[in-house]
Formats: C-alpha cells, structure tokens, sequence
C-alpha cells in the first residue's frame, strides 16, 4: 500500500493551545479524501506521582469537553517550558507537592488518529508538600486522591480511571516500577 499524500492544506481554525487544518488528501488506497487534524501548540507532560508509601497521587476534576468529573494524574501543556520543568509546575499546581526524583517514561501520543498531540510522561517520587500556590481552583480540581497501586488497577479495572491519557502513562510506569509481571 501507498502512503497518504497531501494535496493541500488550510488552518480552519486556531486559537493560542490549538489550531485545526483540513487537508486534501490521497488516501492509501488511492481515493481522494479529507483528513482533519488537530495541532496541539505546547507538547504535553503527564506526571505519575508515587509516594514512600507506594501510593499513586490522582486528582480527581470536572472536564468540561465530557460533562462529568474524571480521575486522572497531573498534567498539563509545556506553555514553552522545557518538559521537565513543565512537569515540575504541573504536579505542583494540581497536587501542591514537589518531588525529590524524576524518571522519564518516554513520549506518547494522544489522539493519534485526529490530532498531532505529541507529550512526555515522567514518573515523580519522593514527594513532598510544596510552600508554592497551587492552581487547583483554576483547574476544576475537586480532589486530591492518594491510592495505594492496587487500588489504582481495580480503578482502571472498573472504569472508575477512563482518562486514556492517564491510563497510557499509568501502564507505562507500572511496567517501570514492576507493577505488571
């Protein structure tokens, strides 16, 4: 099979996080088409925060594109700062906790099939209370949740975690930690 190929191309939308384009488009079977993508601005950082205890810090917030609450982990755009620092902002304004130790798990993807959404995951222990301000309120945080590991499986077993761009990274930190066989 033919890869895609582009015909044309045109901004549709935009606005400072996003910018939508509609291309023309040859699709691999050699059809003429249309493909809508999504451009996120700010790559995206998605932090796993462990504590001593073993435990996974999850905030708990109401998102306005569902309708409905969702449990998730701290995240966030990088806004131009570099993924790590991002990171470090992230989990201090959703959580107020700093970490001591920060392992990057990789890049994932979100959305790949209607979005270029590229983000970082990194895995955040040795956590400790932060003396900065959090932004929780400007977020929609209603909760901080601390859940020991096995909980968060039973979680994500029932569907109470249904947030793909929190179960992406929390796979990819359970295999670092050992979690899963």
């Amino acid at each position: 099979m033919a890869d895609w190929q582009t015909l044309t191309s045109r901004t549709v939308y935009e606005n400072p996080w996003i910018s939508v384009r509609e291309d023309e488009v040859v699709r691999p079977d050699g059809g003429d088409g249309i493909y809508g993508v999504v451009e996120v601005r700010h790559p995206a950082v998605f932090v796993v925060p462990v504590t001593d205890a073993d435990e996974v810090v999850l905030v708990r917030m109401y998102r306005y594109t569902t309708g409905q609450e969702s449990i998730e982990i701290p995240a966030g755009g990088t806004e131009g700062d570099s993924p790590l620092d991002a990171a470090r902002r992230e989990l201090r304004e959703e959580t107020g906790l700093e970490a001591d130790s920060w392992d990057d798990l990789g890049e994932v993807w979100s959305l790949n099939g209607v979005a270029h959404a590229p983000g970082r995951i990194y895995l955040a222990r040795r956590l400790r209370r932060s003396d900065a301000a959090s932004a929780m309120d400007e977020e929609g945080i209603t909760e901080v949740l601390t859940v020991p590991w096995h909980e968060v499986m039973g979680m994500v077993g029932r569907g109470d975690i249904s947030d793909g761009e929190t179960l992406a990274p929390l796979l990819r930190a359970a295999l670092a930690l050992g979690k899963l066989g």
